[in-house]
């Protein structure tokens, strides 16, 4: 007979992992009351243990950390480690995550549609730290004064404290995996503004 899980420890372990997801995104809790609709005062009653979660609240949380619902609670491991991604698009990129919810780096694979060679590429400066291999197709990055253009099998690496960019370099489009530092994933991925 199975042995039956201990739902008290599990709900008690909530309390801490919520705060210390929070913090390893480094968000505060005004931030991710804005991002997900949960009062600040619920958030703080949330990561200390004066409240259980609910299943709302949990879903809402999940989200805002692109977790799962079993990590946020601690559920056992489940014996599949397939991740099953959902696709998502920003600027005209379509985004598919790799990475469940490792605390500290992302993975995604990101097609780049087609961009017109002679229209500069988008650039943002922010705090964190990026790394794209190219999967298919061309791939220009701009960092700061420069641009070069990576080819299939080529990878690159930079801190996105200086200004950067990618973009196709034609007019077809190029596949990349991209990691991403948290800061990195919070800017390029949620549309936050960098701060000064």
């Amino acid at each position: 007979m199975p042995q039956e899980p201990d739902l008290e420890g599990m709900l008690d372990a909530v309390a801490p992992r919520l705060r210390a997801l929070r913090q390893r995104r480094g968000l505060t809790l005004a931030e991710l009351a804005d991002e997900t609709g949960i009062s600040t005062s619920t958030l703080s009653r949330l990561e200390s243990g004066l409240r259980r979660p609910t299943l709302d609240l949990l879903i809402r949380l999940a989200a805002a950390y692109r977790a799962s619902l079993d990590d946020l609670v601690g559920a056992p491991q489940i014996a599949d480690p397939r991740v099953h991604p959902k696709p998502f698009y920003r600027g005209g990129k379509a985004i598919i995550p790799l990475t469940r919810s490792n605390p500290d780096v992302h993975a995604y694979k990101m097609v780049l549609p087609g961009h017109p060679p002679d229209q500069p590429v988008e650039q943002r400066a922010h705090e964190g730290y990026d790394w794209i291999y190219v999967l298919s197709g061309r791939v220009r990055l701009a960092l700061g004064d420069e641009e070069i253009v990576l080819e299939p099998g080529e990878a690159a690496e930079f801190d996105t404290r200086v200004p950067h960019g990618t973009a196709s370099a034609s007019l077809e489009s190029a596949e990349v995996i991209n990691l991403l530092s948290t800061q990195g994933e919070r800017v390029h991925l949620r549309g936050a503004e960098p701060r000064d």
